[in-house]
């Protein structure tokens, strides 16, 4: 299995900009609707087999799996097994916090040591220089702390049909927004594609 061939790499084939999104969102899709219709725990066994499924196309498409979703599927399955296997829904629930923790030390970490690691998870989708992906592996770094801090919070003081739906309709218009506020950062700092 091949993992994140670089940018100017002609065996690396990108999905449609669409068609990544919805592999990356329609796990939580899936997830959303299955609790709705049944439970929790039908919800993580549905959220697990899309995750499965989600990655295997993303596979079939490009033949590769970029960092991420491969980080987030593995959590998602060890948690989701342990959330079945237990009948214990704190498992799932901490499944974000544990992710975006993870994240956030991996990036603020490779800060720490003088690396700005973003550019790996974004694939050489945009050239920045060296600055700006300092600036913006901070940034994101924050941003990741904030929303495992943002999980833990809501999922410790509310039910699970209302951590359930913030994860849908609260986390991801966040990190819409919060992704739009980096734009400006990201057109002070491009490099030109030549």
């Amino acid at each position: 299995m091949e993992f994140e061939k670089g940018p100017d790499d002609p065996a690396t084939r990108h999905e449609n900009p669409l068609v990544k999104l919805a592999l990356e969102l329609g796990p939580l899709g899936v997830f959303f609707f299955a609790n709705a219709r049944a439970d929790i725990f039908t919800a993580t066994a549905a959220f697990m087999a899309a995750m499965v499924v989600s990655l295997a196309i993303s596979w079939t498409l490009t033949r590769r799996l970029a960092v991420m979703p491969v980080v987030t599927g593995v959590v998602v399955l060890v948690f989701g097994t342990l959330t079945l296997v237990l009948h214990d829904d704190t498992f799932i629930k901490m499944k974000p916090t544990i992710v975006n923790g993870l994240f956030a030390a991996v990036l603020l970490g490779g800060l720490a040591f003088g690396k700005a690691l973003l550019g790996y998870v974004f694939d050489g989708a945009f050239r920045l220089d060296a600055a700006g992906w300092r600036k913006l592996t901070l940034r994101w770094g924050l941003f990741f702390v904030f929303l495992a801090v943002v999980n833990e919070a809501v999922w410790r003081t509310q039910t699970t049909d209302f951590w359930v739906a913030f994860k849908v309709w609260g986390i991801m218009p966040i990190t819409l927004v919060f992704s739009a506020l980096q734009l400006p950062l990201m057109s002070r700092h491009a490099l030109d594609r030549d």
